[in-house]
């Protein structure tokens, strides 16, 4: 399918926020990890949807017991073999890998689409110096991915963190379940998304684990822990899916509101868009249930870190291609290996339209130019966040995005959202 979308002089309206993908997939499998949990208003995106069926997979019972409100009830049985599809969820395929150990005795973990060429190494080599028998594919360790035996031994757990903090979050989940104490040392040259260990830990805590950060780059996790369930944990609104409408706003001068559970005791990466969107001029109001952004705005550009929170960068570079003065991106090299090079391939696309870029390896810097071309077609690479970010684009210049059905990885609802908002936009096959 294909979404077309003309330029629209002003966005309208009030709308729900979608849950967190990445909280939605915390929850549910560290929901399967032990005790009862009563999980609300989780995401219904294509990972999240994953996600639920891997604690499944784990033994646990997942039942629907009211409107978006889910119960899961952890299992302790075990089963000999047992093959674990993952769809296109690079979260769910890393969090899984070390808990096959404690849950089989054999396993098969494949996937699909983009996943199949995002990279596994710094873990498999990690578990296999722990003693577990697992091989991927390719020099990478990609999808599929094969567990033949071995123990997760607890001691000392060397990572690499340096392209994904995934990698970190698989082993703080699963080491609380192991016989002895162990210490998650993260190596590299640098540590990426390091909010996202923290997202984990929160929801680890809110399940009764104790972690404890020994430093910037040591994780103390007693073993022998139970988990204990979920209790009435309600998925907060996403902040990253939040950002693109936001942006929508500023870009049409228009005023929305945005509803949702905006708690900040949970942390979120991609709260960040609120700070960033404040150093680029814009202004907005917020509490904890709603968001209220009201144009006319004017976008500054400027330096900004997405060491962080690198899925932000779609849809930042988007409203810097409006911004009076040049924006630089840098602490970026961890966006090449996401659903897409989320810099390259965001930047072929978007010369399309006439954008002007200085790329280097781990930074892109926006030129913005006084027109762009008007009705492009534009390939998202499979790319959720490309693909919503062209949307926005849509806005302003008008353009036509291929495969527009990859939003369902983290925002089945965007179109129908975006149309609500009096976007002028249609599904064309």
């Amino acid at each position: 399918m294909k979404l077309v979308v003309l330029p629209t002089e002003k966005l309208s309206g009030k709308i729900y926020l979608p849950a967190s993908k990445s909280y939605s997939i915390r929850a549910f499998i560290i929901a399967a990890c032990g005790g009862r949990s009563n999980i609300r208003r989780p995401s219904n995106c294509d990972d999240a949807l994953v996600a639920m069926r891997t604690a499944q997979d784990l033994g646990a019972k997942v039942k629907e017991i009211r409107k978006h409100h889910w119960q899961v009830i952890s299992q302790e049985a075990h089963s000999r073999s047992k093959t674990i599809r993952v769809g296109e969820s690079g979260t769910v395929l890393r969090i899984v890998l070390p808990l096959l150990p404690i849950y089989f005795s054999s396993a098969k973990v494949s996937g699909k689409g983009t996943l199949k060429g995002r990279p596994n190494g710094f873990l498999i080599e990690a578990l296999v110096r722990l003693g577990v028998k697992i091989k991927g594919t390719g020099k990478n360790h990609g999808i599929p991915i094969t567990y033949s035996g071995g123990q997760l031994q607890a001691g000392i757990m060397k990572i690499n963190g340096s392209i994904s903090s995934q990698f970190i979050s698989a082993l703080l989940i699963a080491a609380p379940r192991l016989s002895g104490s162990s210490t998650i040392q993260l190596v590299g040259s640098k540590i990426v998304s390091s909010d996202y260990i923290q997202m984990t830990i929160q929801t680890q805590k809110l399940a009764g684990i104790r972690i404890v950060k020994k430093s910037e780059r040591a994780y103390f996790v007693k073993g022998n822990q139970q988990y204990k369930g979920l209790k009435n944990f309600t998925v907060p609104s996403d902040y990253g899916l939040a950002a693109f409408h936001l942006a929508g706003a500023v870009l049409t001068q228009s005023t929305l509101i945005l509803q949702g559970a905006l708690d900040d005791r949970l942390l979120q990466a991609d709260g960040h868009i609120l700070p960033i969107l404040k150093k680029m001029g814009i202004r907005f109001s917020k509490t904890s249930k709603s968001l209220h952004i009201k144009g006319p705005q004017a976008i500054k550009g400027g330096q900004f870190s997405l060491k962080t929170c690198p899925d932000l960068l779609p849809i930042l570079v988007i409203l810097a291609m409006f911004a009076k003065g040049t924006t630089r991106f840098y602490d970026i090299g961890h966006a090449r290996v996401k659903e897409s090079d989320r810099i390259s391939d965001l930047r072929a696309e978007l010369e399309k339209v006439g954008a002007v870029f200085k790329e280097k390896k781990n930074e892109l810097t926006v030129i913005p130019q006084n027109q762009y071309h008007l009705q492009k077609k534009l390939n998202p690479h499979n790319d959720h966040r490309l693909a919503m970010a062209f949307a926005v684009l849509g806005l302003k210049v008008g353009c036509q995005i291929e495969n527009i059905q990859c939003v369902n990885k983290s925002y089945p609802d965007f179109i129908k959202d975006f149309k609500f908002l009096k976007a002028k936009a249609q599904v064309v096959k």
